[in-house]
C-alpha cells in the first residue's frame, strides 16, 4: 500500500477482503476513517498509545499498548499500516478461538523467540491489571501465571510453545478469560 495514497488501492483491498472477515464496504469506511486519523497512512506506537489511553482512562495502559502494537506490527518498521491495522481488527472483533489465541500467543511472546515463559507471562499480566487499574482480587500476576503453566506446559520445559497455547485455550476456556483479562478471578 502506498504510504501517501488516499484511496485504497483495489489489490490491497482484494487483499484484505482475503485476509478478514470484513466486506468491501467495511474495509473502505474502516480506510477512511485511518486515513483521517492518521493522514501519513501509519500508525505509530504513540498514536498507538494516545489511543489505548482513552480506552483505558483510569489505568496505565502505556505498557501494555508497547506489548499489543509489537505483535500487531507484522513488518517490524514500528509502525502499523493499514493492511496490519485490519489484520489485527478482524482478529480482535470477528476471529475464531484459535485465531485470537495465536493474536494473544504473540503478544505475550515478548522476544518473539516462539515460546512463552513464566517471566513474559508475569509481566504482561501486571501490564493489563496496571490498565484495567484493578486492585489484584484474588490470584496476583505471578500466581496467575504459575496456574497458568500447570494447566498448559504438559511437557513441563517452563516455555509454552505455540500449540501447547493454542490447545490449552481451545480446550480450557477459562484460560483465555484470565489471558485477556488479568482482572478476572478464577
Amino acid at each position: 500500500m502506498g504510504k501517501n495514497s488516499s484511496t485504497l488501492r483495489p489489490e490491497t483491498l482484494e487483499d484484505l477482503k482475503t485476509q478478514t472477515k470484513f466486506s468491501n464496504a467495511e474495509i473502505l469506511e474502516w480506510y477512511k476513517g485511518f486515513r483521517l486519523e492518521c493522514p501519513s497512512g501509519e500508525l505509530s506506537i504513540e498514536e498507538f498509545r494516545k489511543l489505548y489511553r482513552s480506552l483505558f482512562p483510569n489505568g496505565n495502559a502505556e505498557k501494555f499498548a508497547e506489548h499489543v502494537f509489537r505483535a500487531f506490527d507484522e513488518n517490524r518498521d514500528g509502525t502499523l499500516d493499514f493492511r496490519e491495522f485490519m489484520c489485527a481488527l478482524s482478529v480482535s472483533s470477528r476471529g475464531t478461538v484459535e485465531n485470537k489465541a495465536r493474536m494473544a500467543f504473540k503478544i505475550y511472546d515478548l522476544d518473539r523467540d516462539g515460546f512463552i515463559t513464566e517471566s513474559e507471562m508475569t509481566e504482561i499480566l501486571k501490564a493489563m491489571n496496571k490498565m484495567t487499574s484493578s486492585k489484584t482480587i484474588g490470584l496476583s500476576p505471578e500466581e496467575k501465571t504459575r496456574e497458568i503453566f500447570l494447566r498448559l506446559d504438559k511437557n513441563q520445559d517452563g516455555n509454552l510453545s505455540m500449540s501447547e497455547f493454542i490447545k490449552g485455550v481451545q480446550t480450557d476456556s477459562s484460560i483465555m478469560r484470565i489471558l485477556t483479562c488479568a482482572s478476572d478471578t478464577e
